[in-house]
């Protein structure tokens, strides 16, 4: 009992001395600092690539059509195969071209013998006007005779030359080389003068990547231009990356050729097209592709992991810590990933301490216990594709 009474007197004793430090005003301890790691941006030359996606075209796209109307006597290739220029493709029946020219060739023959006889006629009668045994009437009769077969033997020399021509068409050839389609028409079937369509073919090496860009795209690029940094499509052979649909890479590489004269004024966007090797014939007009075109020139840029970006309603910033010791917010203006790494285009320095881990933890101007740590790399030379809501900002960058 005597125990109990004085472990109760200790307690009591304890209990009012904290009480009366506490009403001398003496402070709580402080808390520790927060702990927080912290790195220098990794510095980079970027380059900048946008993304569009669009499809293949053919150069050129021919539906071959008759010159000539008859019957078709010869069908000369297999549906779907490679042709080249100039090869034969179909055969008109030829026996009415070859008559109409054999009869063109019997009027030649005819307008050339009268030319002979109305030459030597002519030769008679200016003899006979030098010895005045004819009058000079007489004599230019006989000229204008041989004149008058002349022309004849012009006329129908010319169509002799276009008989030839007709026979030659009985035989339609392929006016540049590519993939065929199917035929149209079948052995027997009668075929009209440039009417009738019999088959289709579209050239495949070199190929179109045909693309429309936004007009905020445009813009940048022409500004661009002018600032000397990038060269417009238009005269400049800006590199285009090209992935199929079933490729994770971008293995297909062409270069700008043409952006057209005018911005379509209902969807806001101008027509452009690259020009890409396809020597095997790989690549089929009308396949989807997903292209980067190159997008900027080359500037430097500091990189930060995502986490390090906190976005304040339409700000991105990050925290550095001062010499203080005490984490500030930064504005910073942000690009394309690259390397696994954000791209900072404008706000940092590359000597500020930026903080990467413990974020949550953190008001501006709250003193810190940072760790120093290394940035390296996430990731390769290649990041993920993000399609901007509105351009510019580029879709990719890569690291030089």
């Amino acid at each position: 009992m005597g125990i109990r009474l004085i472990r109760g007197w200790l307690i009591a004793a304890m209990g009012s001395g904290v009480l009366a430090a506490c009403s001398n005003g003496a402070p709580p301890p402080a808390p520790p600092p927060t702990q927080v790691t912290t790195a220098v941006p990794l510095q980079r030359n970027i380059v900048d690539w946008d993304e569009y996606i669009g499809r293949f075209e053919a150069i050129q796209d021919v539906e071959i059509r008759p010159r000539v109307s008859g019957a078709i006597d010869r069908v000369l290739f297999a549906d779907g195969q490679y042709v080249g220029k100039g090869q034969a493709l179909f055969t008109i029946d030829p026996r009415p071209y070859r008559a109409t020219l054999a009869q063109a060739q019997a009027q030649l023959a005819k307008a050339q013998a009268s030319r002979a006889n109305a030459d030597t006629e002519l030769a008679r009668a200016k003899k006979l006007l030098e010895s005045q045994a004819i009058s000079k009437e007489e004599y230019e009769t006989k000229l204008a005779a041989s004149r008058t077969a002349g022309a004849d033997i012009e006329a129908a020399r010319a169509s002799v030359n276009m008989a030839a021509l007709n026979l030659g068409f009985t035989t339609v050839r392929s006016p540049i080389a590519g993939r065929i389609s199917d035929r149209r028409v079948s052995r027997g079937n009668l075929v009209s003068e440039g009417t009738t369509v019999l088959t289709r073919i579209v050239s495949t090496d070199p190929i179109w990547f045909s693309f429309d860009g936004a007009e905020s795209f445009y813009l940048k690029y022409l500004r661009q231009d002018k600032a000397g940094t990038r060269g417009s499509s238009r005269n400049t052979p800006n590199p285009v990356e090209i992935q199929l649909a079933d490729e994770s890479g971008y293995r297909w590489h062409g270069r700008m050729e043409f952006v057209d004269n005018a911005i379509d004024p209902n969807s806001g966007t101008i027509r452009a097209h690259a020009v890409v090797a396809n020597p095997d014939g790989f690549l089929t007009p009308g396949l989807f592709g997903r292209a980067r075109l190159l997008g900027s020139g080359t500037y430097r840029a500091m990189l930060v992991p995502d986490e390090a970006v906190i976005t304040d309603q339409t700000r991105k910033l990050v925290y550095v810590v001062g010499k203080d010791g005490k984490v500030a917010p930064r504005p910073v203006v942000t690009g394309p990933p690259v390397e696994g790494l954000r791209v900072v285009r404008e706000g940092l320095a590359p000597t500020d301490h930026v903080v990467i881990n413990g974020l949550t933890r953190l008001q501006p101007g709250m003193p810190v216990k940072a760790t120093m740590t290394v940035l390296k790399p996430r990731a390769g030379n290649t990041a993920p594709i993000s399609q901007p809501n509105t351009a510019p900002p580029a879709a990719e960058a890569q690291a030089r």
